[in-house]
Order: C-alpha cells, then structure tokens, then sequence
C-alpha cells in the first residue's frame, strides 16, 4: 500500500494563521496545537506522512529545532509515529481524551459537530420497526435500493413538496455522505473536477479529495449564491458535477431562494453539467419551509438530490437517499455491487415509522432549535461582543460567526486544550481559507451552551487582547 504523504506547502496552507505572537505560548506549542486540530478534524489523514523537519522548517520560516520539538510533543501525545523510512506519520492516541474535560462530563465537549441527539420518538419508531420485522425474516434482507415501502414514504414526500416522484427514482443508501460517494464513483474519475460551495460541508470536501477529484470552489456572498460566477466557473473549468447546499446551508445557514434555484437549474441543463443537491438541512425550518427543490426546477434531468434522515430525525440511523432518474438509479445500483449489499432493514422500518408520525414531532423540534438559536445569540452579544453572527439563519443547527481578526486555527486549538472541541473556519474552506470564522452550532441546551462559553471567554479575551499589543508593538 502506498502511504499518503502531504506536501510542504500543503500542509502550510492548511495550518493557516496557526502562529501569532503570544508571550506565553513558545513557538513549538502553536505548531503542535495546530497540527493536532488538523488531525484532530480530519483535514490531516491519518496514516499520512508529513514532511521532513528541514523542509517543514524552511516552508514555515521557522528553526529546525522549533519543528523538531513540535513533533516530538505529538508523538508523546500519540499524534504521530515515527516509522524507519517514514519520518513521522499522523496517527490519534489510544484511550480517552488527554484534555481537561468540562466539570461533570468525562469526555471533550464537542461544538464541533453539528447534530441532535435522539428523542423519545426514535425509541418507539424502532420498537414499531421490530414489530414489523418478522415480515422481512424470510427475505435475504439484501436490498441494495431499499425497502419499495420505505421509497414509496420518500417519492411522496417530494411529490407533496413541488418534485412528482416515483419509487423507482429512489435509492436508499447508508447516510447522504455514503450515496456522495457512490455518485462521485459514477459519475467522477482521478483529476476530475467537481465544483463545489466555498465555504461549504468539510465531510463533502473530504469525499471529493478521497475520489481524487479537485475540488474547485466558488464563494458565497453575504446575501447567497453568486449564479454568474457559478457559471463563469463552469464554463472555465469543464467540472464533472457541482454540488451545491440549497437548503440552510452548512455552514453559512444561507437557504436559497426559488429564483436562484431556478438560474441554477438553467446553468445546469445549459452547460450539461451535473448538479448533486445536498438537502440535508431541508426539514429543520423554523418560520417556513424553504421552496420546492433544486430538482423540481430540471427540465433536463441534470440534478440529483441527496437527503437523509440524519439531521431530520437521528445521526445514529446512518439512512439517506438519492432523488434521481430511473436509469441514474440502475447505474448507481451496479457501482454499489463493490461497496456493500445495501442498507439494514431495522433502520428502514423505523425510517418509515417516523416519517409517517413526523408531523407529531418535528414542530416541536424546530420550535426547540429556534429558542436554543436565540439563547446562543444572545450569550454570544453578551459574551463576545465582537464577534459578528453575520446570518440569522432561519434553519439549521449552527451559527457561522465572523472573528475580528484571523484567529480561528489559534483559538481552536487553544480551545482543545481547555477540554471544547469547536469548528474552526478553515476547516469548511479549501486551502486555509475563512481564519476569521468560526461556526457555532447552537444543539445544546441553553445552561449547557453558557457554561462552555464562559469557560471560552478567557481564552478568547486573552488572545485577542495579546494580539492587540503585539499590533501596538509592531507599529511603536
């Protein structure tokens, strides 16, 4: 097998504004806490190589000696390994988290990840789904395009939304991150392009750079989706597909309107390029639902539609779909052959259960989300009162908040030492980009989500006010 191995300037791109000029933090302790979050958020694979200490130094513009002792600190730590031949190669530690965890929990508080935890409802859909289990007992169980009643529940539920569908262009997968990666096998080869949100999912990101691709990014505006430069970049760069996040998005909490929807189904049909519409977000609106989908402004069946039951419902039920044409289905079913034999009954039946009672429940849920969005707000004014929530969103999970200075990747990693994991800008960019975001989710309960910031104010203020008279210095 061949090991991967990242490239110098890479890898300084990555680590972005990792290195600021604070007194009482040594040099080797920044690269080693910027290092580790790159391991620790996946932008650094494991497994990989990392360059050698003299060209890692010369890149950074920094001594040997101050490089050699970072990586001798993370390989205490067991973030890296040094193997004959090798150099040093990323790796996570066995064991628990060796940061200080917040009082009363045993693990890093994570504000990383954008998700809910269960409900009582997904107790009871899989007690229905073991009900109606016996019925599938004397079947294989191998279905690799899903349950026909489970596609019947999804093909409705778009029909009912503005997008008439059959079952037949259903195709239910293992999560919408699995079925990405089946149409990026189909439809993508090594070195092809694939368009994409900037800033956008980083797990997406991450997809596309597993399947060789080139990820050729297109920013957002504050207001949302600049259609002329989507389609100056197509026109340029000849992508085999786009994938796009319509519905509140992630991490910018942007939804798009019906007339963009509708200048970007014509972008596709126009340049025959393929659009993936990621709708992951879709059911977590809080004052009105977003317009019919991406696909229902197709004329020239060049859209595909990825959803999950994830963000919907529960993460643990790990069930998604793709929305596409009948013969996209059939191909998309052969590439599965290689992958696995389809998606676990169980989750299917509970999947139909809660769809069927998600009126009884999800109101509730996104009236819960809403009140934890304006309890984050509003700790956040008080708090940090110069931090910037640039979009209210109006669904979602997460605030995507503006730093007054390119400080993401240093408080980050400053913050995984105080026990909070939080999701630093660069991580949803391409190359280092976004040093002055941060996104927030707001998943946790209001008392909850106060007692992290707090512990996060000091390290914040410390910073920012170290930075402050370093930029005093520099100008004396």
């Amino acid at each position: 097998m061949v090991q991967r191995r990242t490239g110098s300037s890479s890898l300084v791109k990555l680590l972005g504004n990792w290195h600021q000029d604070l007194p009482r933090t040594a040099v080797y302790r920044q690269l080693a806490d910027g290092l580790r979050l790159l391991i620790l958020d996946g932008r650094l694979p494991l497994d990989s190589r990392l360059p050698g200490e003299r060209e890692l130094a010369t890149a950074l513009g920094i001594s040997r000696t101050t490089v050699a002792t970072a990586l001798a600190q993370l390989r205490d730590e067991g973030y890296l390994a040094s193997r004959q031949g090798s150099g040093s190669v990323t790796m996570l530690p066995e064991g628990t988290q060796t940061v200080s965890p917040l009082p009363g929990r045993t693990t890093t508080l994570d504000l990383s990840t954008a998700a809910l935890s269960a409900g009582p409802e997904i107790h009871q859909a899989y007690a229905n789904a073991l009900i109606a289990l016996p019925e599938h007992l004397g079947s294989t169980g191998y279905n690799q395009q899903g349950l026909p009643e489970l596609r019947q529940v999804i093909a409705k539920r778009y029909g009912e939304r503005g997008l008439p569908t059959t079952a037949e262009q259903i195709m239910v997968v293992n999560g919408a991150l699995s079925g990405f990666g089946l149409i990026l096998r189909l439809l993508t080869g090594p070195g092809d392009r694939v368009v994409l949100d900037n800033p956008t999912y980083p797990m997406a990101l991450s997809a596309i750079k597993g399947a060789s691709c080139r990820p050729v990014p297109v920013s957002l505006t504050e207001h949302g989706w600049d259609t002329e430069g989507l389609a100056a970049t197509i026109a340029q760069t000849s992508p085999r597909l786009a994938y796009l996040l319509a519905d509140f998005h992630n991490p910018s909490g942007l939804c798009m309107d019906a007339q963009t929807r509708e200048a970007i189904a014509e972008i596709a049909a126009r340049t025959r390029t393929t659009i993936v519409a990621d709708e992951t977000m879709v059911d977590l609106w809080y004052d009105a639902p977003p317009p019919p989908p991406l696909a229902a402004f197709d004329q020239a069946d060049r859209i595909i539609t990825l959803g999950s039951a994830g963000k919907s419902f529960w993460g643990g039920l790990r069930l998604g779909w793709i929305r596409a044409e009948s013969r996209t289905i059939a191909s998309l079913i052969q590439i599965r052959d290689s992958l696995d034999l389809g998606s676990p009954i169980l989750e299917q039946l509970a999947a139909i259960n809660l769809f069927n009672e998600a009126e009884n429940f999800q109101p509730q849920r996104r009236e819960m989300l809403r009140q934890q969005r304006d309890a984050c707000a509003e700790v956040v004014k008080e708090l940090f009162p110069d931090w910037k929530m640039t979009v209210i969103p109006q669904g979602g999970l997460s605030w995507w908040i503006e730093l007054p200075k390119p400080l993401a990747t240093v408080f980050a990693a400053s913050a995984e030492a105080i026990g909070i994991r939080i999701g630093a800008g660069p991580r949803f960019g391409s190359e280092g980009a976004f040093e002055r975001y941060l996104r927030l989710p707001f998943t946790l309960e209001a008392a909850q989500m106060r007692v992290a910031l707090e512990r996060l104010k000091p390290l914040w203020d410390n910073m920012a006010q170290t930075r402050n008279e370093s930029l005093r210095r520099s100008v004396v």
